[in-house]
């Protein structure tokens, strides 16, 4: 199918996602209908701003998937490969144990600030020059991300008392969520995926490998560095908001990829339509299947994605 020919399925699929976030929206352990809800506190305040920043963060985590397993070449590299989520719950960690979390952005702050710290280390471990080795790259942050998560596993042997609010953050959760959030998520998310959308084809000629795109006109070093550092920006965001969401950025494109083909032209405008509509759902059964009670949406994320995933892998496993 051409480019033109998928955009009937792009508004369908649009509208699809904007009726999931009206319907959701109904749904909790307050209902109400269509009428009353526009007067009401909490689904202004509370539920309105929790189900868009849901779909934000679902669209950012799949595009960077996406984008990082076409700068890799790998279809098991996400979004927190680069050891991103790793500095992040260090900073939230150390946010939670000196009491910060009773402050306005006291976790997201700190967890911004070392999940950004985390990355510029690594960038300047891995970098030789102007150049950045992306093999270099990959196994940097995978060294940190061991590392930090060894720093964190002892702050929560020595703190034992915090250690239940340290792992729900790490799960990830959109408890909090507030205008403010979105408010700091929004334009980041939206600026990443256009930069996204706007290198699709250089995308596609990287994954044939870094000298056959050098030779069909692509600047290789400036498109991977400007990508990296935008897709960086989009999970650092994301991640101090609402925590360690896992399996979303490599599941979502992934299945995108086995039923639609390599083309990024397509598999990124599709991931932020089933990014932010997988996330909303999952966030939607986390507050709404034990009621009172909320499970980590995280953990939710897996639970639904890993059965999909195995089973696309299955009926493809012939086309590999």
């Amino acid at each position: 199918m051409s480019r033109k020919s998928h955009f009937p399925l792009y508004v369908l699929f649009t509208l699809l996602l904007l009726s999931a976030m009206l319907g959701c929206s109904m749904l909790g352990a307050v209902r109400f209908g269509w009428h009353e809800m526009w007067h009401s506190s909490i689904f202004l305040n509370l539920r309105l701003p929790r189900i868009i920043l849901s779909v934000l963060v679902g669209a950012a985590l799949s595009v960077c998937g996406a984008a990082y397993q076409s700068i890799f070449r790998n279809p098991l590299t996400d979004p927190y490969v680069l050891g991103i989520s790793s500095g992040a719950s260090l900073g939230a960690a150390i946010a939670i144990l000196l009491g910060l979390e009773a402050y306005l952005l006291g976790i997201g702050a700190c967890a911004l600030a070392t999940g950004l710290l985390t990355i510029v280390v690594i960038y300047r471990i891995a970098s030789i020059g102007n150049r950045m080795h992306t093999t270099t790259l990959l196994l940097t942050g995978v060294c940190i991300t061991f590392l930090i998560s060894a720093v964190i596993s002892f702050l929560m042997v020595l703190h034992q008392d915090k250690m239940d609010s340290i792992i729900f953050w790490t799960m990830g959760s959109f408890s909090s969520a507030t205008w403010p959030d979105v408010a700091i998520v929004a334009p980041i998310v939206l600026v990443g995926i256009g930069v996204v959308l706007f290198y699709c084809r250089d995308l596609n000629l990287l994954l044939a490998g870094s000298e056959t795109a050098k030779s069909l006109g692509v600047e290789v070093e400036r498109v991977k560095k400007v990508l990296l550092l935008v897709t960086t920006l989009m999970v650092a965001f994301c991640v101090s908001t609402c925590g360690v969401i896992g399996f979303v950025g490599l599941v979502v494109p992934h299945c995108i990829r086995l039923v639609c083909g390599p083309d990024n032209r397509r598999i990124v405008p599709y991931a932020i339509l089933f990014g932010g509509l997988f996330l909303l759902l999952c966030d939607t059964l986390s507050r709404t299947i034990l009621p009172p009670a909320e499970l980590p949406v995280g953990s939710l994320t897996a639970l639904v994605g890993a059965p999909l995933f195995i089973y696309l892998l299955y009926r493809n496993k012939k086309s590999y």
